[in-house]
């Protein structure tokens, strides 16, 4: 005897593309409910006032004019990572190796201000380490492309050997210019001179990563949506064998592509380097080239909403101290608030793709 199979209450259906204004209302609500979640367990486990620790994370990036400056900094510098990594991402290619593509272009500044300072002008020191810094990265980026596009091997493992490689690099040349001898750092590069410290914009030495930042911003998005280099990417994530089919060159994309967020990479180093910590250090990226990751996916490749997704993340970091220092929280409690808010963040994104329908109101609209 053959019984009827029971059928779900509900199933989901993928939605037809939203409008702008309904998809940052998916995205408000999500944020305005994981700030309620985080209010919740603030209460039960610490029996603190919420409110008194969101004003505490506020006060941590933006209680004073320097804090501003410096939680828009460090937004610049992890937005302009997450553009690097962004045309790779777009093309299915990998690219875990932002880190020591940083790290590799924040070297090659450091070997141009230690070994031609007095030998060139200011001037031409500064274009040297812009060429040296943006040709390191893009080197580093040409090297597990080109074994990509020509063997097929895996890009995820290799770029991210590729950050180590440069770590190990980093430390060996550490100890090579150490000074003092025997320190196992290097301090301020060129503290009298300043040979190779790159120019204040109006005085303010925060100014020229941020303005970098929306130079490379509106670059990537016109580079991805209107330029023929950008809809090969498109073309080349979706499906290698139509790119091949509509006489595209895949290697040849490939490589281009990598060595774009090789360049970008780069320039961060130098920016690092010679306009922000006048040092080189194994840690000088702070892990930002693995964050870069997760802003890239929640932006969906969009340039210009990583500039909203790298400032909450930034602005969740930064509070992170504040917290310590005023309720003698750790900063762990700080990647908990954190979690739960990407968490709800990321999540979102399946309610503006996907929609729950109902099994009643399935069968009312058949009919």
């Amino acid at each position: 005897m053959n019984k009827k199979k029971k059928e779900l209450f509900f199933h989901i259906v993928k939605r037809d593309a939203l409008p702008w204004y309904s998809s940052l209302r998916i995205r408000m609500t999500a944020i305005l409910l994981a700030l309620l979640v985080c209010a919740i367990v603030t209460t039960i486990t610490t029996g603190i006032n919420p409110v008194q620790v969101f004003g505490s994370v506020f006060a941590g990036a933006f209680g004073t004019a320097r804090k501003t400056w410096i939680t828009l900094q460090n937004t610049a510098i992890l937005l302009l990572i997450a553009l690097a990594l962004t045309p790779a991402f777009k093309m299915k290619f990998w690219n875990i190796g932002g880190e020591g593509q940083v790290l590799i272009g924040g070297l090659a500044a450091a070997a141009c201000m230690i070994c031609l300072e007095g030998k060139v002008s200011n001037g031409m020191l500064i274009v040297l380490m812009v060429i040296a810094s943006i040709a390191s990265g893009m080197v580093w980026a040409f090297i597990p492309a080109f074994f990509k596009a020509k063997w097929g091997t895996n890009e995820t493992l290799s770029t991210l050997m590729m950050n180590y490689i440069a770590t190990q690099l980093v430390a060996f040349f550490i100890i090579v210019w150490e000074v003092p001898k025997g320190s196992g750092k290097i301090g301020i590069i060129n503290q009298n001179s300043n040979a190779g410290w790159l120019p204040q914009v109006f005085g303010s030495k925060y100014l020229l990563m941020i303005l970098v930042a929306m130079v490379i911003t509106v670059f990537m998005y016109i580079y991805l949506n209107y330029t023929k280099q950008g809809y090969e990417i498109s073309v080349v994530g979706e499906s290698e064998n139509t790119a091949k089919y509509a006489g595209i060159k895949v290697p040849k994309v490939i490589i281009r592509t990598m060595m774009l967020s090789g360049a970008v990479c780069g320039l961060v180093g130098l920016l690092l380097v010679g306009g922000i910590n006048h040092t080189i250090t194994t840690t000088i990226a702070g892990g930002q080239g693995f964050t870069a990751v997760l802003v890239s996916w929640m932006s969906k490749f969009n340039p210009l909403i990583m500039v909203f997704s790298s400032a909450l993340i930034i602005f969740m970091d930064r509070g992170a101290g504040e917290i310590s220092t005023a309720f003698g929280l750790n900063h762990s409690y700080s990647d908990i608030l954190t979690g739960i808010i990407l968490f709800f963040i990321i999540g979102c994104e399946f309610f503006i793709s996907y929609r729950i329908q109902f099994r009643k109101k399935a069968e009312k609209e058949a009919k």
